[in-house]
C-alpha cells in the first residue's frame, strides 16, 4: 500500500491529460474525441490493472517464502 500515492497520481495526469485533449478535439462531435477516451480508458486500466497484478504475485511470493 506504501506505493499506492504514485498510481493515484500517474492515473489522475493521465485523465487530466485525457480531458484537455477532448477539450481541444471538441467540435461537438464524439468521433473526434472518441479516440482520446479509449486511449485514457486503456492506459488507465493498465496502470491499474498492472499495480493489482504485481501486488498480488508478490503477496503470493511472500505467502511461499513464509511457507518454506
Amino acid at each position: 500500500m506504501k506505493n499506492f500515492g504514485w498510481i493515484i497520481i500517474a492515473n489522475a495526469i493521465i485523465w487530466g491529460l485525457v480531458m484537455i485533449a477532448c477539450a481541444i478535439a471538441l467540435d461537438g462531435e464524439y468521433q473526434k474525441i472518441q479516440n482520446y477516451l479509449y486511449g485514457g480508458s486503456a492506459a488507465s486500466l493498465m496502470i491499474l490493472g498492472g499495480w493489482a497484478g504485481a501486488k498480488k504475485k508478490r503477496k503470493k511470493i511472500e505467502e511461499e517464502a513464509g511457507e518454506k
